[in-house]
């Protein structure tokens, strides 16, 4: 069984950082892609940021594209997201998310090819 425990996350000032981490037991972690998603309170999930099994590929939403960076440590089964420059907009729970196969699909930000997911971190940045 696939566990995913996400960590990191708490209040900022926007301008400011931080970085969330997700370690992941049960599997095979280093053979598959991750993702950061983000989910506010009446909305639908949207994915944040996928990394393929190497860390050598990476994708990110539209609007954290500069600001946020995804990496991955297959030593320690870990991914993070450093965000730089938060925005209030940026508040919500993210979540860590294993997928089912070594690249982030085409269609990743959708949640197509996750399967797992972590309890999730919230995320607060105050203006």
């Amino acid at each position: 069984q696939v566990q995913l425990e996400e960590s990191g996350g708490g209040s900022a000032q926007a301008g400011g950082s931080l970085r969330l981490s997700c370690v992941a037991s049960g599997y095979i972690y280093r053979t598959f892609a991750m993702g950061w998603f983000r989910q506010v309170p009446g909305q639908e999930r949207e994915g944040v940021s996928c990394v393929n099994w190497s860390g050598a590929e990476t994708e990110y939403l539209d609007s954290v594209k500069g600001r946020f960076s995804i990496s991955r440590d297959n030593k320690k089964s870990m991914v993070f997201l450093k965000m730089n420059n938060l925005k209030p907009e940026d508040t919500a729970m993210y979540y860590c998310a294993a997928g089912e196969y070594s690249v982030c699909l085409a269609s990743w930000s959708s949640e197509l090819g996750f399967e797992d997911w972590g309890q999730g971190t919230q995320v607060t940045v105050s203006s």
